[in-house]
């Protein structure tokens, strides 16, 4: 028989959050410590290698956490996910399924696992469905890190299904914010955009070059909008069916620029180099089920990409690589 644990989070309760100095994690212990939960775990790589078995259970063995947040996670751009492709189904599988065992071994009252809108087909029909995971072939360049969060979310359910854990499952769309990366060569579209621009201003150069027409069309979410979106679930959602978490709304990569554009302050021109590739031409994530669940994001994207400028500049994130 089946049995669903409870889903109550009490302030005093023992919350490992695996990842934390990653872009969700730290998003995640922010929001926790603002909300008064004081009783967080962490830990780092070199203290507790995720990839290892015993490791990993000694350290539930020791802690005893009793809400889990995972958010860990080997993670990279187009070129790092098609030249280490070993690595990234590897390290992400092994730390998935080690922390959802022990999760399991060691009774956690509820977990929450993250993945990545990656999971789904690469022709899936838009806005993007959860009914739509496995229903096609995935992105051949990211598809064994795509495996890897398909087979946590199969984790989750599987010990839901054979176990009663009360273990979750949350995907997000394309984040942005504090403690992003802006490495040209690494970092997503948006960061790199407030990186190019800065630059460009700070140069007095006359254009910036976007790659593609500016033709495509994607969501952005603001990280602190999925820290707030994961403690709503973990606080208030208890069903198998994983949930995707975004704004629901997209925007051109053209109006995109212009946006950042506009937020850093640079006064040249934008010119378009068509000769490169566009990519999908949109990518964007029905989130009817999470509104059903009670959340919707909050933050505007000028208002986020503001936010996330000053912070990197603060940071000193924007200089030259």
């Amino acid at each position: 028989m089946v049995t669903k644990r409870s889903i109550i989070m009490n302030k005093d309760a023992k919350i490992y959050v695996a990842g934390h100095n990653g872009m969700v994690g730290s998003a995640i212990v922010r929001l926790l410590k603002k909300q008064g939960y004081d009783n967080i775990i962490t830990r780092r790589s070199k203290e507790v290698d995720l990839r290892n078995q015993s490791e990993v259970n000694s350290f539930f063995e020791s802690e005893k956490p009793t809400h889990v947040f995972l958010a860990a996670a080997k993670v990279g751009g187009i070129l790092a996910n098609n030249t280490y492709r070993a690595e990234f189904l590897y390290d992400n599988l092994m730390i998935a399924s080690n922390i959802i065992h022990a999760a399991y071994e060691h009774k956690v009252t509820k977990l929450l696992f993250l993945g990545s809108s990656c999971i789904y087909p690469k022709f899936a029909d838009q806005p993007l469905q959860e009914a739509s995971l496995l229903s096609g072939y995935l992105e051949p360049t990211n598809e064994p890190y795509a495996i890897a969060k398909i087979a946590g979310i199969k984790l989750c359910e599987s010990y839901r299904d054979q176990y009663g854990c009360n273990f979750i499952s949350a995907m997000p769309t394309n984040l942005y914010g504090p403690n992003d990366n802006y490495n040209l060569k690494t970092s997503h579209v948006l960061p790199a955009m407030i990186k190019k621009f800065h630059l460009a201003k700070e140069k007095n150069l006359p254009t910036v070059e976007i790659w593609g027409t500016g033709s495509p069309l994607r969501e952005f979410l603001y990280v602190d909008d999925l820290a707030e979106a994961c403690l709503h679930l973990m606080l208030n959602y208890d069903e198998k069916q994983f949930v995707n978490v975004g704004s629901g709304t997209d925007i051109s990569i053209k109006d995109l620029a212009l946006t950042v554009k506009e937020v850093v302050g640079f006064e040249g021109d934008l010119t378009f180099d068509s000769t490169k590739p566009d990519g999908t031409p949109r990518k964007l994530m029905d989130v009817s089920h999470l509104k059903k669940a009670g959340w919707s994001y909050k933050i505007k994207l000028k208002e986020g990409i503001k936010m996330a400028f000053e912070d990197a500049l603060e940071k000193g994130l924007l200089s030259e690589d």
